[in-house]
């Protein structure tokens, strides 16, 4: 136990001299101070903004900001904490200029039949997936009471979309991070009494949005190997152009959406028309890596190209499950996501 405190006390040093070197102007002691904080407040950002791209530039101007700023850093909370400060505002920011972004079912009602030609639309900003490499798991703090990887699962993102930023930031702040109505009130420049009601406000209508049970406690009943299978047969179905196989992982309500591409299909006979009469036959050949994304399992997709004489990166596909059949697909179209995961741009 001496060597835990010990340790402990190692950490403690090493970071307060590292703080009074990054004020004297330290650019490597700002970066070991940060380091290891940047992946959760990269999510921090995704969450706030709903894209990775967004979160990239909002998390570099918030720690530009942070550097510009240190000498103001007194001290009375943690640096994690005043830079999670930094980071909100900085979100908040850019949730002014932008708005919010959508999926295609915000948009409008479900195709009773399939979209042949569906064209994407470029003047709506799209929700986008996010890789799971790095997420933590569990609660991010005690006081947490949502965990680290429901806090980026799909249909908890899509529905703090609909928040007006100031409610969005202390939902996050509060379930997510574990800070108290305070610590908020002070990040947002406001009262504890406009804290707790942004909270309430904000709890209702995602209480609303968001399907029972999260995703993880669903992936927690499906053991391991059940869950690769599921994945497996639905890589191999599209692979095969086998709509009886892929009709059979599917719940009676699924559901399927393409960001960037408008059109989404609820109910298994929309989606299976859908699927025979676009991705099962005409696009050509397909070829699939599991991945993950959202907290969710995910595939993705490459698309043979003739000119290019390789497959390519066409689309993420998370799957949404209930109980161990697929209630939700969203295909998240472009090459630019794989980049993103860490994914080839191609297969031969």
């Amino acid at each position: 136990m001496s060597e835990v405190f010990s340790a402990s006390a190692v950490d403690t040093a090493t970071e307060s001299a590292d703080l009074a070197r990054a004020r004297d102007g330290d650019g490597g002691a700002f970066t070991r101070l940060v380091e290891p904080l940047r992946r959760e407040l990269h999510a921090h950002c995704y969450r706030m903004l709903g894209s990775t791209h967004d979160a990239d530039d909002a998390l570099q101007d918030a720690l530009l900001r942070a550097w510009r700023g240190l000498g103001r850093f007194e001290g009375r909370s943690t640096l994690r904490s005043w830079l999670y400060t930094v980071a909100t505002r900085t979100c908040l920011d850019i949730v002014h200029n932008r708005g919010r972004r959508a999926l295609p079912m915000d948009l409008g009602p479900a195709s009773d039949r399939a979209v042949v030609g569906d064209t994407p639309l470029t003047d709506v900003a799209w929700l986008g997936p996010y890789p799971d490499a790095g997420l933590g798991s569990g609660p991010a703090t005690p006081d947490a009471r949502y965990e680290q990887r429901e806090a980026v699962e799909l249909a908890f993102v899509a529905a703090l979309q609909h928040l007006p930023g100031n409610q969005r930031a202390a939902l996050l702040l509060f379930e997510v991070l574990g800070f108290s109505a305070a610590e908020i009130a002070e990040t947002m420049n406001t009262s504890t009494t406009s804290v707790n009601s942004a909270l309430a406000r904000a709890r209702r209508i995602v209480a609303e949005k968001i399907p029972s049970p999260t995703q993880q406690r669903t992936l927690r009943d499906i053991d391991d190997a059940r869950l690769r299978e599921i994945v497996a047969y639905y890589s191999a179905a599209l692979e095969r152009g086998d709509a009886d196989a892929l009709v059979a992982l599917l719940t009676e309500d699924v559901t399927w959406s393409m960001p960037p591409m408008p059109h989404w299909y609820r109910g298994i006979e929309a989606v299976t028309d859908f699927a025979v009469r676009v991705p099962l036959t005409t696009c050509g050949s397909w070829r699939h890596l599991p991945t993950g994304a959202n907290g969710q399992p995910a595939v993705a997709c490459y698309l043979w190209n003739d000119d290019a004489g390789a497959h390519l990166g066409w689309s993420i596909n998370v799957l949404t499950l209930r109980g161990e059949h697929i209630a939700g697909l969203t295909s998240f179209i472009g090459g630019d996501h794989f980049t993103t995961f860490g994914l080839p741009a191609s297969l031969p």
